[in-house]
C-alpha cells in the first residue's frame, strides 16, 4: 500500500476527519493503525465511539470530539447530563487519549442553533469541575453558510440570522480562550458559482492574484474564506479568537468536477499550504481534512466520494502529508 506520509505543518498538526456512516469500512483498531502507519497526527469523529477511544489510547494522535446534535438539547438543559457525558466519554479515556477539542455540534441548524451555546458551557462546567478546562478546550464546528457577506474578505460578516446566536458563541470562545471550529469548502464554492468561481482559485492552481483586498492579496479561495471568517469575528468585536479548520477537502467522483485528479490536488495543495497561514494572519492553521474513507450509507453522488481511503485501505490518490 503506498504511503500516505508524515505530518505537521510549521508545527500545527493536519488531521484527517474519520466519518463512519459506511457499512464495510475497516474495524476502529484498523483504522487508529491506518492513521498511524501513515503519519496522521490529528482525527476528527463526530460523535463518541468507544471502540474507537479505546483503539486510541496511547497513540498520542490529537482528537476532535463531537456532541452529536442529537444530544444538545439534553446537554443544553441539563448540567448534570453534561457531567455524565463528560465523565463517560472523556474522563474515561483521558489522558491514554489525547483529546484537543470537543465540538459540541456540528453545523447546528433551525432552532437548535439556540442550544449551542448553553450547552458549550455545560461541557466547558463540566470539563471544569474535573479540572480539564485547561488541557481539552471546548467549541463549536460552523458551516461558511453563518458567513452571509464574503467579499471582499475584509467584509466578512455573519448574516443577520446568523449574527444573533454567533455573537454570543464567539464572545464565549473569547473569554474560555478557544478557537472557532469551521468547515470550509471551496468545492461548493465552485460548484455552485462555477462561472464567477474558477476551479483554479478553487484548487489553488492559479497562477496570480485574483483578489486584491486592500494590501492582501489572494491567490486561491480557501484564505479568502478563512479571512472573511475572521473580519466576521472582528465585526462582533473579537478578533483575538483562532480558527480551526475542523473540515475541508474534495471529492473524487460524483458531481461537478469532482475527479480523483482535481481532489488529489485540492488536499495536497491545501496540506501544503496551511502551513503559512492566510492573508489577513499568516500564521499555521490547524486543519482537518475531510475524510478518511469513501461512506457508502451517504447520499449517493458527491456524499460518498471525498475519501482519501477505500474502505479496502486502499488510498483513493497518492497524497504527502508534509
Amino acid at each position: 500500500m503506498s504511503s500516505i506520509g508524515a505530518i505537521s505543518a510549521g508545527g500545527q498538526s493536519i488531521g484527517v476527519c474519520y466519518g463512519m456512516l459506511g457499512n464495510n469500512l475497516p474495524s476502529q483498531a484498523d483504522v487508529v493503525k491506518l492513521y498511524q502507519s501513515n503519519g496522521i497526527t490529528g482525527m476528527r469523529i463526530y460523535a463518541p465511539d468507544s471502540a474507537t477511544l479505546t483503539a486510541l489510547k496511547g497513540t498520542n494522535i490529537k482528537l476532535i470530539m463531537d456532541v452529536a446534535n442529537s444530544d444538545l438539547s439534553s446537554i443544553a438543559s441539563s448540567s448534570s447530563v453534561a457531567v455524565s457525558w463528560v465523565k463517560k466519554n472523556v474522563q474515561s479515556y483521558y489522558p491514554s487519549v489525547s483529546f484537543k477539542y470537543i465540538a459540541v455540534g456540528n453545523e447546528v441548524s433551525g432552532s437548535d442553533v439556540s442550544k449551542i451555546l448553553p450547552a458549550m458551557k455545560n461541557i466547558y462546567s463540566a470539563l471544569s469541575s474535573a479540572g480539564l478546562q485547561n488541557s481539552i478546550k471546548v467549541s463549536t464546528s460552523i458551516s461558511f453558510g453563518e458567513v452571509g457577506t464574503s467579499y471582499p474578505p475584509s467584509a466578512g460578516a455573519f448574516s443577520p440570522s446568523a449574527s444573533s446566536y454567533m455573537t454570543p458563541i464567539v464572545q464565549y470562545l473569547a473569554t474560555i480562550n478557544a478557537p472557532l471550529l469551521a468547515n470550509i469548502y471551496p468545492y461548493i464554492s465552485h460548484k455552485d458559482n462555477p462561472g464567477s468561481i474558477s476551479l483554479e482559485y478553487a484548487l489553488f492552481t492559479s497562477p496570480g492574484t485574483v483578489v486584491t483586498d486592500g494590501s492582501n492579496k489572494y491567490q486561491n479561495l480557501f484564505d479568502a474564506m478563512v479571512d472573511a471568517l475572521y473580519s466576521a469575528m472582528e465585526k462582533v468585536g473579537r478578533s483575538n479568537v483562532g480558527i480551526v479548520i475542523s473540515e475541508s477537502g474534495w471529492p473524487s467522483a460524483g458531481g461537478t468536477a469532482a475527479t480523483i485528479s482535481n481532489a488529489q490536488k485540492y488536499n495536497q495543495n491545501l496540506i501544503n499550504h496551511v502551513s503559512k497561514g492566510t492573508p489577513k494572519k499568516p500564521m499555521a492553521l490547524e486543519t482537518y481534512v475531510f475524510a478518511m474513507f469513501n461512506e457508502n450509507q451517504k447520499p449517493a453522488g458527491v456524499e460518498q466520494n471525498w475519501g482519501l481511503f477505500y474502505p479496502s485501505k486502499q488510498p483513493v490518490y497518492s497524497i504527502s502529508f508534509k
